[in-house]
């Protein structure tokens, strides 16, 4: 069994997702990475052992509940054991758009992947770190990536900021649930990130942030993220559960 903590982080393959795999190895994690798709996966692994940790990459749609326990022995038994999951898979909406067109299959969508999806994969790691059978390695968390849209109104992907609210209440009935039990849970809300998911709207983004969209005027980078990350993983905040770090450039201050 290593000695090193172990992390296994979703929507692994690029973006946010690599960034914080390559964090976490920086911190000392050994990292499961797991994704719908292999591509990008070479590269996460050559920016997590770049970074001093091993990787392991499990393909796997987390919006299909059926394949977490076999997602979850798997990333187990990879490195011995699990310190911590990241919860970043996410999809944006289908069309960004009139509310008033919003699908159902775009809204299913949107909540299978970014609430439910991480909903019961953290109900299933939880259930697995409390089962026993391995002493923690280090401090034990779980991190929900939800998004500024959590509290911020976005008419245009009604269905993408609905959904990132939810996670933000899971992400706090889960801090209470296991506060006692020694697990941390934390929420990171991004703000205007430069990822594949943002790139269609790129120029627009880029007219606003010069404008003062937020207070730090530039955009975000996935390590951004991936850095805040890490720290809460590593437990160099003990005394902190259920708080949403706003990585935002001041985004959410607001000003009159």
């Amino acid at each position: 069994m290593s000695a090193r903590p172990a992390a296994l982080v979703t929507g692994a393959r690029r973006g946010i997702g690599r960034a914080t795999c390559a964090a976490l190895a920086a911190k000392g994690f050994d990292v499961v990475g797991t994704d719908v798709s292999e591509e990008g996966a070479n590269e996460t692994a050559a920016a997590v052992e770049a970074a001093g940790g091993r990787f392991v990459f499990h393909q796997a749609d987390v919006a299909l509940l059926d394949g977490h326990p076999a997602l979850v022995e798997a990333a187990w038994g990879a490195f011995g054991a699990l310190e911590c999951l990241v919860n970043n898979a996410g999809v944006g909406a289908m069309q960004r758009g009139d509310l008033l067109e919003v699908t159902p299959e775009s809204w299913d969508r949107a909540f299978g992947v970014n609430a439910r999806a991480g909903f019961f994969l953290s109900q299933a790691v939880a259930r697995r770190m409390l089962s026993g059978g391995a002493p923690p390695r280090g401090a034990r968390s779980i991190v929900f990536v939800s998004s500024a849209n959590a509290t911020l109104a976005s008419p245009e992907r009604a269905e993408y900021a609905a959904s990132k609210a939810a996670v933000s209440m899971v992400a706090r009935v889960f801090a209470l649930r296991l506060a006692e039990e020694g697990i941390a849970v934390h929420e990171i809300r991004p703000g205007v990130i430069r990822t594949d998911m943002t790139a269609p709207v790129a120029a627009a983004y880029e007219e606003r942030i010069a404008a003062g969209l937020s207070p730090i005027r530039r955009w975000g980078e996935a390590e951004d993220v991936g850095r805040t990350i890490a720290l809460l993983a590593a437990g160099d905040l003990p005394f902190t559960t259920g708080e949403a770090f706003h990585v935002d450039g001041g985004l959410h201050l607001g000003r009159l």
